[in-house]
């Protein structure tokens, strides 16, 4: 079996992603990896280039900043890195920049795509997602943020980046079909220091929004306001990944909102009522098949 990791990049350092974590979290399970680092105005091919791993292939792209809706360009950067995948890759995992697999689980993945690498009608693997925001501390709590999301995929023709990169669709639009992986994903992009979020900010908006958009909507401001942004969070109870260890010590902001879990809007009690109710309102881009049972359990 072989198993190809894929990325992308470009500012790594300018907007604090732990690009270099997310790419060792699953180098383990990865016969190779490849990583298109895009046109930058810092280090990032550099950072790349000092991984200094036989596995990695790095495909230099230049970005299309015309693409200024719906954060297409970052689904066309995907596709780069996927279609330079080898034919002869069995799984292909998928890991963003700003996102780290949890410890200890390498085992049981490995045994999922062992087990499923024969049975086509699984298209990849649906992993659980942990969104921290303001601080390594808290979680998103609210019904706003995804829960699930499709991160290894099968190396077969018509699988695509779908919309802004969260998930991936099939021929003809159609959702593919996952098993679910009792693993989780910790999602980093919204714990930055203040100063690098808001630059976060300011870019990612380009990628959605034309400029009298972003005059209108986004603050100008030295430090992102989390408070501003914030709805319904919780504290975290669990482990981060050891390789996040570095940067949650050195991290040199505080977060001090409220966090009190009545600070939901009133979508997210709409849809916490319909979820009472047993109706599920969430998005979701895949069609769960199944979940996986390693043989140990």
């Amino acid at each position: 079996m072989k198993v190809t990791g894929f990325t992308f990049i470009r500012n790594a350092l300018i907007y604090d992603y732990p690009i270099r974590e997310a790419i060792l979290s699953v180098m383990p399970l990865c016969d190779e990896f490849i990583v298109a680092v895009g046109n930058s105005d810092d280090e990032t091919l550099e950072l790349i280039q000092q991984l200094d791993s036989p596995k990695i292939r790095i495909l230099e792209t230049v970005w299309d900043d015309s693409l200024r809706a719906n954060g297409e360009v970052l689904a066309v950067e995907t596709n780069k890195a996927l279609q330079a995948i080898s034919s002869d890759s069995d799984w292909c995992f998928y890991i963003q920049g700003d996102e780290v697999l949890e410890d200890g689980y390498h085992s049981l993945i490995r045994e999922a795509m062992e087990f499923y690498r024969e049975d086509y009608k699984v298209d990849g693997f649906l992993f659980n997602y942990h969104h921290f925001y303001g601080s390594y501390d808290y979680v998103g709590a609210s019904n706003s943020w995804y829960k699930k999301e499709i991160r290894i995929i099968r190396k077969v023709g018509g699988i695509y980046s779908y919309r802004d990169a969260q998930g991936f669709r099939k021929d003809d639009n159609q959702k593919l079909n996952v098993v679910a992986l009792p693993v989780h994903i910790h999602h980093y992009g919204w714990v930055k220091e203040p100063q690098a979020m808001q630059r976060k900010q300011l870019n990612f908006n380009k990628l959605w929004h034309d400029d009298a958009w972003i005059e209108t909507n986004v603050p100008s401001v030295e430090q992102f306001e989390y408070e501003r942004h914030l709805t319904q969070v919780k504290r975290f109870t669990g482990q981060h990944p050891s390789l996040m260890h570095h940067r949650i010590a050195a991290m040199n902001w505080k977060f001090t909102s409220d966090i009190s879990m009545e600070r939901r809007n009133l979508k997210d009690r709409l849809k916490d009522a319909l979820l009472w109710i047993g109706i599920n309102p969430n998005y979701s881009n895949y069609r769960c098949i199944g979940r996986f049972r390693p043989s140990r359990s």
